[in-house]
């Protein structure tokens, strides 16, 4: 991707305050957008936003919780304040909650479908309007390989939270890119975030971990996700619709 195509673009990003969401968030100002940092913990976020302006980038913070409807109307109507459209908008907030079916408590199972599942469609409904509106739009949702390309004992919560991500990315894709928005997804294998350790892991015997089972031997670098992202917001990826690009190392195959 050409190094200055998202300048004067404006995008925004959900769970930008780490992991994924971060990398992409500071990736997407590097490459000259003005990013919407989106998050429910402020000070994260605008850790996120000294990142960016140190690389001289441009940003701007909004707290808000994305399963609650009036917050996500919210926080489109800032992130629309002093511009005229939205160019770009990944959606990367997220959570994980192991454990196995039977042994699941409501309160977790209905965590993870509040977040990944309802949060992303919200999301996703109110960056379409706001796209609908002025007829074009990229939106890029951060599913996981882990879902609708795999399943493993102890995630069945999470991947059925994750899986539903894959499908609305599909369905909304058709209906959208008659109005000239693209959507697609990115489905990110093991990363190198804090959502890759079991409980009382170490760095040392995450990696032994997912070396046994994935066939690159390797959780992926945070880059290795966001220019997964990036090329997916970017004109070089102009016919591709309603895809959900799976970065695991080999893992779901």
């Amino acid at each position: 991707m050409n190094a200055g195509s998202l300048i004067g673009k404006n995008a925004l990003v959900t769970g930008a305050g780490s992991g994924i969401g971060r990398q992409v968030a500071i990736a997407l100002a590097a490459h000259g957008a003005r990013v919407v940092l989106v998050g429910r913990r402020a000070v994260e976020l605008r850790l996120t936003g000294t990142e960016i302006d140190n690389r001289g980038g441009s940003h701007l913070v909004v707290e808000a919780d994305i399963t609650n409807e009036a917050d996500v109307k919210a926080l489109l109507a800032n992130a629309l304040a002093g511009c005229d459209r939205l160019d770009i908008a990944v959606n990367a907030a997220g959570v994980f909650r192991g454990g196995a079916m039977d042994e699941m408590e409501l309160d977790s199972f209905s965590e993870l479908l509040m977040t990944n599942t309802i949060g992303t469609w919200l999301c996703l409904k109110h960056e379409m309007l706001a796209m609908k509106k002025q007829g074009h739009g990229v939106i890029v949702n951060i599913a996981s390989n882990i879902g609708d390309h795999l399943t493993r004992p102890g995630t069945g919560a999470y991947a059925a939270s994750k899986a539903a991500v894959s499908v609305l990315t599909r369905t909304a894709a058709l209906e959208a890119i008659g109005n000239g928005i693209r959507i697609n997804s990115v489905s990110p294998g093991p990363v190198d975030t804090s959502m890759s350790y079991r409980p009382g892991e170490d760095r040392a015997a995450r990696d032994a971990r997912v070396a046994s089972t994935n066939p690159s031997g390797r959780v992926a670098k945070l880059d290795e996700i966001s220019s997964a992202v990036l090329w997916l917001c970017s004109d070089g990826a102009g016919y591709v619709v309603g895809q959900d690009l799976v970065v695991d190392g080999g893992a779901s195959i």
